[in-house]
């Protein structure tokens, strides 16, 4: 199938912002938070809507199907939004995937970003209608008042930019999981730069997100072929090391999967108990890697800064034992740095 790509906005024109809630409610957002991310996005120079349900609840805190699946059909069918922001992550975005009308999202390609529980429906959306999608911050991401710039930046670059996106290591982390109850309590830890676990060079599609969220599309034929991919992948707080490695071993058993061209890991949380050693051990194990590039602790996840990637854009990876150069583009794009 052929990929389809929103062309790049232009924030003087003021875009227009549709928050939708596929996975949890926006209804869990504090109203301090809810507040905050609206006001940052209209400051940034977009208009911002909500779709008809985003606070649609129920018993597990997420809104009917039918709801759900509504506000993203409006959202696509609608030529004024220019961008789609998930509310919040959360545990089911998988249940909308069997009601989704597949060729209006292909008919209408528009950006849709989001991360976690999202990486379920955009990697279905890349394989089901070819839709290039951003793992990237959700609304309720930019009502973070602290230590936001930097994943702001690769926002931005990543929705208005015409040109291939060169990452750079971060010098700095963050990881307070309950930033959005306490504003103020946040920590800036040093950071150890990238970890090249395998040297090597390659470049290929992407395809990834949250690593445990991808196992829920494993037999549906909602996964993207592996073959020529680049995997970016990550995990939150709720994984442990063993969980990863399993889930990593299941990953690379499905179609397409020995024909990899490379791994890049984002940072893990520290909760994970996860260190460069476990993991050099982990992926030491992992089918289909040898003489291909794995670099890990990279700038993309659960904790701050987060790089915005595109689900379905292109990538080069290039790494020794000392050094690495990330590069990603979108399809038929002509380098900016972040």
């Amino acid at each position: 199938m052929d990929v389809v790509v929103p062309a790049p906005l232009v924030l003087a024109r003021r875009p227009l912002v549709r928050v939708v809630a596929p996975s949890l409610s926006a209804r869990v957002v504090p109203a301090e938070v809810r507040a905050a991310a609206t006001r940052r996005l209209t400051g940034l120079g977009f208009r911002v809507t909500f779709g008809e349900h985003v606070d649609a609840d129920g018993p597990l805190r997420t809104a009917p199907i039918e709801s759900r699946l509504a506000d993203l059909h409006a959202a696509f069918a609608d030529p004024e939004v220019d961008l789609i922001l998930t509310a919040i992550g959360g545990h089911s975005s998988n249940a909308v995937l069997g009601g989704l009308d597949w060729d209006l999202v292909a008919a209408n390609p528009t950006w849709f970003c989001g991360f976690s529980d999202i990486t379920a429906l955009q990697n279905a959306l890349l394989t089901r209608a070819g839709l290039v999608t951003l793992s990237g911050p959700h609304w309720s991401t930019f009502g973070c008042r602290r230590h936001l710039e930097s994943t702001v930046e690769s926002f931005l670059d990543a929705v208005t930019s015409d040109g291939p996106v060169r990452w750079r290591a971060q010098s700095w982390w963050s990881d307070d999981p309950t930033w959005y109850l306490n504003q103020e309590d946040r920590t800036r830890l040093p950071s150890e730069g990238w970890w090249t676990l395998f040297p090597g060079t390659a470049e290929g599609r992407i395809v990834g997100g949250n690593l445990c969220t991808l196992a829920l599309l494993h037999g549906t034929g909602l996964l993207p072929d592996l073959a020529g991919a680049v995997l970016f992948v990550e995990d939150d707080a709720g994984s442990s090391a063993a969980t990863v490695a399993r889930h990593l071993h299941a990953l690379l058993r499905q179609p397409g999967a020995d024909q990899v061209a490379g791994l890049v890991l984002g940072r893990f949380q520290r909760e994970t108990g996860m260190t460069r050693p476990l993991l050099a051990a982990i992926v030491a194990e992992l089918p289909h890697l040898a003489g291909r590039p794995v670099v890990a602790n990279v700038d993309f996840g659960h904790t701050f800064p987060m790089q915005t990637f595109p689900i379905g854009g292109a990538a080069r990876v290039s790494a020794d034992a000392t050094d690495a150069d990330i590069t990603w583009e979108l399809p038929h794009s002509p380098v900016r740095t972040t």
